[in-house]
Protein backbone atom coordinates (compact mmCIF):
# COMPACT_ATOMS: atom_id res chain seq x y z
CA UNK A 1 0.00 0.00 0.00
CA UNK A 2 1.47 3.51 -0.80
CA UNK A 3 1.05 6.20 0.98
CA UNK A 4 0.90 9.65 0.05
CA UNK A 5 0.63 12.85 2.10
CA UNK A 6 -2.39 15.06 1.64
CA UNK A 7 -1.97 18.79 1.60
CA UNK A 8 -4.17 21.26 3.29
CA UNK A 9 -7.03 21.97 1.95
CA UNK A 10 -6.12 25.60 2.61
CA UNK A 11 -3.02 25.27 0.53
CA UNK A 12 -2.51 26.24 -2.67
CA UNK A 13 -1.87 23.38 -5.36
CA UNK A 14 1.83 23.78 -7.58
CA UNK A 15 -0.26 24.15 -10.99
CA UNK A 16 -2.50 26.93 -9.11
CA UNK A 17 1.04 28.70 -8.16
CA UNK A 18 2.48 28.45 -11.29
CA UNK A 19 -0.80 29.60 -12.85
CA UNK A 20 -0.62 32.89 -11.10
CA UNK A 21 3.01 33.28 -11.35
CA UNK A 22 2.82 32.59 -15.23
CA UNK A 23 -0.38 35.62 -15.31
CA UNK A 24 1.54 38.00 -13.22
CA UNK A 25 4.71 38.02 -15.63
CA UNK A 26 2.63 37.90 -18.12
CA UNK A 27 1.34 40.96 -17.10
CA UNK A 28 4.21 42.39 -16.38
CA UNK A 29 5.80 41.71 -19.62
CA UNK A 30 2.57 43.34 -21.64
CA UNK A 31 2.55 46.31 -19.64
CA UNK A 32 6.52 46.98 -20.48
CA UNK A 33 5.94 46.58 -24.32
CA UNK A 34 2.89 48.96 -23.97
CA UNK A 35 4.95 51.41 -21.94
CA UNK A 36 7.54 51.22 -24.65
CA UNK A 37 5.40 51.62 -27.86
CA UNK A 38 3.53 54.54 -26.32
CA UNK A 39 5.63 56.39 -24.20
CA UNK A 40 9.32 56.14 -25.30
CA UNK A 41 8.36 57.58 -29.15
CA UNK A 42 11.17 59.11 -31.03
CA UNK A 43 12.86 61.54 -29.57
CA UNK A 44 14.54 62.62 -32.80
CA UNK A 45 11.39 64.21 -33.83
CA UNK A 46 11.14 66.56 -31.03
CA UNK A 47 11.59 70.30 -31.99
CA UNK A 48 11.35 72.49 -34.67
CA UNK A 49 10.68 71.38 -38.31
CA UNK A 50 9.97 73.26 -41.31
CA UNK A 51 8.19 71.98 -44.66
CA UNK A 52 10.37 72.44 -47.94
CA UNK A 53 9.19 75.27 -49.92
CA UNK A 54 10.91 78.26 -48.58
CA UNK A 55 11.52 80.01 -45.44
CA UNK A 56 7.50 81.12 -44.92
CA UNK A 57 6.50 77.42 -45.24
CA UNK A 58 4.70 76.30 -42.18
CA UNK A 59 6.87 75.40 -39.11
CA UNK A 60 5.43 72.38 -37.32
CA UNK A 61 7.01 71.97 -33.52
CA UNK A 62 7.32 68.28 -31.64
CA UNK A 63 7.07 68.30 -28.16
CA UNK A 64 7.61 65.90 -25.44
CA UNK A 65 4.99 65.21 -23.70
CA UNK A 66 3.02 64.22 -27.37
CA UNK A 67 1.74 67.93 -28.46
CA UNK A 68 2.71 69.40 -31.90
CA UNK A 69 2.14 72.84 -32.75
CA UNK A 70 1.20 73.21 -36.58
CA UNK A 71 1.78 76.56 -37.51
CA UNK A 72 -1.21 78.10 -35.09
CA UNK A 73 -3.04 75.15 -34.76
CA UNK A 74 -2.24 72.89 -31.85
CA UNK A 75 -2.70 69.03 -32.21
CA UNK A 76 -1.59 65.44 -30.65
CA UNK A 77 0.84 62.93 -32.27
CA UNK A 78 1.62 59.39 -31.09
CA UNK A 79 3.73 56.63 -32.24
CA UNK A 80 2.46 53.16 -34.16
CA UNK A 81 3.61 50.19 -35.07
CA UNK A 82 6.00 49.92 -38.30
CA UNK A 83 7.69 53.47 -38.16
CA UNK A 84 4.12 55.08 -38.24
CA UNK A 85 2.87 58.48 -36.37
CA UNK A 86 -0.48 59.29 -35.70
CA UNK A 87 -1.45 63.21 -35.40
CA UNK A 88 -4.54 64.49 -34.39
CA UNK A 89 -5.47 68.37 -35.18
CA UNK A 90 -9.00 69.89 -34.57
CA UNK A 91 -9.40 69.34 -38.30
CA UNK A 92 -8.55 66.23 -39.30
CA UNK A 93 -6.58 62.69 -38.12
CA UNK A 94 -3.65 61.65 -39.99
CA UNK A 95 -1.85 58.57 -40.22
CA UNK A 96 1.83 58.68 -42.12
CA UNK A 97 4.66 56.89 -42.71
CA UNK A 98 8.25 58.17 -41.01
CA UNK A 99 11.14 58.39 -42.25
CA UNK A 100 13.43 60.74 -40.21
CA UNK A 101 17.43 61.82 -39.77
CA UNK A 102 18.90 64.61 -37.71
CA UNK A 103 17.94 67.73 -40.11
CA UNK A 104 15.35 65.71 -42.42
CA UNK A 105 12.06 64.00 -41.78
CA UNK A 106 9.42 62.91 -44.69
CA UNK A 107 5.98 62.16 -43.85
CA UNK A 108 4.29 60.06 -46.10
CA UNK A 109 0.53 59.14 -46.55
CA UNK A 110 -0.67 55.89 -47.32
CA UNK A 111 -1.98 57.32 -50.60
CA UNK A 112 1.67 58.61 -51.44
CA UNK A 113 1.25 62.39 -50.41
CA UNK A 114 4.60 63.73 -48.93
CA UNK A 115 5.56 66.49 -46.87
CA UNK A 116 9.23 67.22 -46.34
CA UNK A 117 11.06 68.68 -43.96
CA UNK A 118 14.14 70.21 -42.56
CA UNK A 119 14.88 70.85 -38.79
CA UNK A 120 15.27 74.16 -37.93
CA UNK A 121 18.62 74.47 -35.59
CA UNK A 122 19.04 76.62 -32.42
CA UNK A 123 20.79 79.02 -34.67
CA UNK A 124 17.80 79.72 -37.48
CA UNK A 125 15.15 80.66 -34.63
Amino acid sequence: MEITPELPSNQPSMRRIFLQYNFALRAIVTTVLLCAITGCGNPKIIGKWRMSGGSNATVWEFSKNGLVLIGDVRGRYRFGDQDRIKIETPFATTVYQLKISRYRMILQEPGGSKLEFTRISEAQR
